[in-house]
């Protein structure tokens, strides 16, 4: 049992110049007995409302240095305090506020929501057992107007898919990664410095002048996965969820015009899903 959703906005003061995180955590515990589910016998239930309050003070006594550390902030206060604790999971996900830039310098205390793309983090342990840290985006929504193509694939008689050499590729990306057992990692650098998400747009783009075929959805998910597991060292598996998004050319000769691919219809439903789970062999084995 848990908390959902503790939304808060946590603002730290330096000086003149303002910095902050608003985000959304989620904590579930899982104690020692089972016995308010089986008997009704509440004595060693934290109250929800209680572990609301413990993330909203660990926020202000701590601040939020990273996502991931205030995660593991979070699990390390549980597993320490309550003895009848014996797994902990927390999750937590960023408002994407980026300082605002006024003719190239950075404003002190304004900033602007972008939709790009949305932090998240999550740290579970169990009582004697290791942390483990995950990390990711979601609700990043890519597009590339050519050098996409579907050709090749299976038929029999229920297949009405023309082939494709040249299509728009877009979909709603979830990506998600480990770094398996916790170590003194600065997940703030492994963010901006190995540029996990700069990444991801490098492998589902190609080179900014002429682009990189990708003849599959699931072959630019491996791509992706790949060049994540070949820039970032402390990545042990990652998860790529891609949810597509199709566009129909619209017939427009009954308006007495050619439709050269310049104006589309996006197909809203049914829509495809590529997901597939990469991991470096040693971690597997391990």
């Amino acid at each position: 049992y848990g908390k959902n959703t503790i939304k808060f906005l946590r603002l730290h003061k330096e000086g003149k110049k303002h910095c902050v995180k608003e985000v959304e955590v989620c904590t579930h515990l899982r104690l020692t007995s089972a016995q308010e589910y089986l008997e009704g016998n509440n004595s060693l239930v934290i109250p929800t409302d209680t572990i609301k309050n413990i993330v909203l003070v660990l926020a202000k006594k701590n601040g939020i240095p990273s996502l991931e550390q205030f995660a593991i902030d979070i699990c390390n206060h549980f597993m320490t305090t309550f003895c009848q604790v014996v797994y902990v999971k927390t999750y937590v996900q960023e408002v994407p506020w980026q300082r605002l830039h006024e003719n190239g310098v950075p404003h002190i205390h304004s900033f602007i929501c972008v939709p790009d793309g949305i932090r998240f983090c999550e740290a579970e342990q169990c009582r004697n057992g290791p942390l483990i840290v995950f990390a990711g985006i979601k609700d990043l929504k890519l597009m590339k107007t050519t050098q996409s193509g579907f050709e090749g694939f299976y038929k029999n008689e229920h297949t009405t898919l023309p082939e494709r050499h040249d299509r728009i590729l877009c979909g709603e990306l979830f990506c998600k990664w480990s770094y398996g057992e916790c170590k003194d990692f600065d997940f703030d650098c492994v963010w901006y410095m190995n540029k996990i998400r700069e990444c991801i747009l490098e492998a589902f783009s190609g080179p900014p002048d002429c682009g990189q075929y990708s003849p599959s959805y699931q072959k630019t998910v491996n791509g992706i996965q790949m060049l994540v597991l070949s820039k970032v060292p402390q990545v042990q598996v990652i998860e790529v969820v891609l949810n597509n998004t199709f566009y129909n050319v619209l017939d427009m000769k009954n308006l007495g015009l050619t439709n050269d691919k310049e104006v589309l219809i996006p197909v809203e439903a049914p829509y495809g899903s590529c997901a597939c789970t990469l991991g470096r062999k040693k971690f597997f084995e391990a």
